[in-house]
């Protein structure tokens, strides 16, 4: 008999990785809600404010891939402590010697691009836990950071950043985020422990070697759409609403954490749901609603209370869509989930670079965002497409091995 969720698995693991995660997210897009700050003081241009929040996303993206080869060679753990002292160092350094030009910010984001690289790190130290027919819960709880009240780490650092920005100043806040830093990582060296089932280290070749199966294309692809978009906006959407409703920063920062709590909130679900109903189903439906609210959004909707649903619809279905990606993987590529991980992350943080600096970029050459969203739209549409593609071959295939516990 199937045990249930809470009675298989390394419960102390599974949460040290929600709470690691969690934190590095806060830390991996704070530009993004003190961008309206720090732009005002450095005379930032539309594109350049784009340009420093996608930083981050892109340089994190880039390191997925490091961090997944790391994960192999040395253990998850090791491998999340190595980036968890190296995002603190960068911020140390930043709070102590201070942020003065656009070009430090651009620095800095290269730094901060390792916290972003955590997800390379959390979801195999969760996932090696877990049977096939968990996978989708197991990832999607460690992956949006739900646990107690449920914030995610975007959502915490659009609530609070802008605030603390004004009372202390934003280049301080950089020193204050070091606090639930050190506790994360106090946390992670007591309770997370590696599952004594991981794969053997495996050679560059055997790494490169998995870029040969087309899937592993195909995850990266439907990634980058799903947590592309969602991290993409969670780094813009404090400009956004500054730009389009003339909202302070505090209170643009607020309208981004809702928006970025929602599309946490439903991530677990998202994976819940695939396990349910199966991944492909699920992620189709998710592809065909984010490519709607994408739509709708980019005519420019003139009212505060309209526009916050709409990326608040937007953000639920794209975190729906990165549970259930995710779903999908780890029953394609369970020996090679470390590297998967790494370049599946990559490809969303390419997306999510990809989004932050078109946004920025068509603001400033045509004085609206219509262009970048329905850009991102259309790749949406695109990917359920591909979906519809390959759904038939996955099920007949490696999905049938499957059936019997997981569903495709």
């Amino acid at each position: 008999m199937q045990k249930s969720f809470w009675e298989v698995g390394h419960k102390p693991t599974l949460f040290s990785a929600f709470f690691y995660f969690d934190l590095s997210f806060m830390v991996w897009v704070m530009l993004g809600p003190l961008a309206v700050q720090i732009a005002a003081d450095l005379n930032l241009t539309p594109a350049q404010k784009g340009l420093m929040v996608a930083t981050p996303v892109l340089t994190g993206a880039l390191l997925r891939i490091f961090m997944g080869v790391l994960v192999d060679q040395i253990k998850p753990k090791k491998a999340g402590l190595v980036g968890q002292f190296i995002v603190i160092a960068a911020l140390l350094v930043a709070w102590l010697h201070g942020v003065h030009t656009y070009q430090h910010t651009l620095l800095l984001g290269m730094f901060l691009g390792f916290a972003g690289a955590a997800f390379a790190v959390a979801l195999p130290l969760a996932s090696r836990w877990y049977p096939p027919e968990h996978q989708g819960t197991a990832l999607g709880i460690a992956g949006a950071g739900i646990a107690g009240a449920g914030n995610s780490g975007t959502a915490l650092a659009a609530l609070f950043a802008p605030g603390l920005a004004i009372a202390f100043g934003w280049n301080n806040v950089f020193g204050l985020a070091l606090i639930p830093l050190s506790i994360a990582l106090l946390v992670y060296v007591i309770f997370a422990k590696d599952a004594p089932d991981a794969p053997a280290a495996k050679s560059l070749g055997q790494y490169l070697a998995v870029l040969k199966d087309k899937d592993a294309w195909w995850f990266m692809f439907f990634y980058s759409v799903t947590f592309g978009g969602f991290v993409g906006l969670a780094s813009s959407l404090t400009i956004y609403f500054n730009d389009q409703y003339g909202l302070p920063p505090v209170h643009a920062g607020y309208f981004t954490a809702a928006c970025v709590f929602a599309g946490s909130l439903v991530r677990p679900f998202g994976g819940l749901l695939a396990d349910r109903i199966g991944g492909i189903r699920s992620l189709t439906i998710m592809y065909i609603l984010a490519a709607l609210f994408l739509f709708i959004l980019s005519f420019g909707i003139p009212t505060q209370a309209l526009g916050l649903t709409v990326v608040i619809l937007a953000m639920a279905a794209l975190g729906m869509g990165n549970g259930a990606v995710f779903q999908l993987v780890p029953q394609r590529f369970r020996r090679e989930i470390g590297v998967m991980t790494g370049l599946v992350g990559m490809a969303g943080g390419i997306g999510g670079f990809y989004l932050a600096s078109s946004l920025g970029y068509s603001k400033q050459v045509t004085g609206s965002y219509q262009i970048g969203l329905l850009i991102f739209a259309g790749l949406a549409i695109l990917a359920m497409v591909g979906l519809m593609g390959v759904k038939t071959r996955w099920r007949t295939t490696w999905g049938a091995a499957t059936a019997t516990t997981a569903k495709v």
